[in-house]
């Protein structure tokens, strides 16, 4: 059984762990190409597979390597940690060139305290204002990524009913009251049910730009028709044009044309993503 690596791998691996022993397999370092970065990892169990190092044959003796680990838990103590080496090279079918370090690790539940603090790793903040069918589409595509969303709304009961678990639901009414108790770093995407709103939540997030230059992304949904509008009015509010050139309109990676909300949203994933450190 192999478990997706994105969308829940982590909850399923923690499920998992509470009632079986696994293995957990981390990239522990990468030299030249190599098909994940440091700190990626998978959890081998017995029956199944959560999370990937990079797929093809690497991983599949890393699965084998673990599973032989696991074995020796049911004869003997566990065995101790140790990291191996593997040449991307001919002799794996695998033409990267590059070489992985691969930690392999037995673990049971009662590492998982421990664990969870580790795997998560640093998670860039998002404040996603506005529960329309985009917002809703983007709290989808986002959750699996590194990042941590605040989802804020004005409206009551817009949420969804099972938001994912690194999705914090915040009702703000008025809504840009919300902006200066953000977390510092935020990557900020406004959509609300208004154009109104919109207009007061880049006012406050250009006001906190103003005042502490913490905020790298300030993205707003719309057409540059409304950001033209948008850019007038902000002037006679007395925001220079320089502090307007922070906001992006329209938002998502370029060449993409269309406007369904899962293709939006697929769009400004992609953008958040470049911003984020390599």
């Amino acid at each position: 059984m192999l478990f997706p690596s994105a969308g829940g791998a982590t909850a399923a691996f923690f499920d998992r762990l509470a009632r079986q022993r696994a293995v957990l397999v981390q990239v522990a370092a990468t030299q030249g190409s190599a098909p994940r970065e440091a700190g990626c990892w998978m959890a081998v169990f017995a029956d199944a597979v959560v999370g990937t190092v990079g797929g093809g044959h690497v991983e599949h003796r890393a699965i084998a390597t673990a599973r032989a680990m696991l074995q020796a838990l049911q004869v003997a103590q566990a065995p101790a940690a140790r990291t191996e080496r593997f040449a991307l090279g001919p002799a794996l079918g695998q033409c990267c060139g590059g070489v992985m370090h691969l930690r392999f690790e037995p673990v049971g539940a009662p590492d998982a305290p421990a664990l969870a603090a580790r795997l998560q790793g640093a998670l860039a903040p998002v404040a996603l204002f506005g529960g329309g069918h985009v917002g809703h589409a983007l709290v989808r595509v986002l959750a699996p990524l590194p990042f941590q969303i605040t989802w804020i709304d004005s409206r009551d009961e817009v949420f969804a009913p099972d938001v994912p678990a690194r999705v914090a639901c915040e009702h703000s009414d008025p809504v840009q009251s919300a902006v200066p108790a953000l977390a510092p770093q935020s990557r900020v995407l406004i959509m609300s049910f208004s154009h109104a709103e919109d207009l007061e939540v880049v006012a406050a997030c250009l006001k906190r730009q103003r005042e502490k230059a913490d905020l790298p992304y300030i993205g707003l949904i719309g057409s540059r028709t409304k950001w033209a509008t948008f850019q007038h009015r902000l002037q006679a509010r007395g925001f220079a044009p320089a502090e307007l050139a922070r906001v992006t309109c329209p938002i998502g990676v370029p060449g993409i044309a269309g406007k369904q909300p899962e293709v939006i949203a697929v769009a400004v994933a992609a953008q958040l993503l470049q911003g984020l450190p390599g």
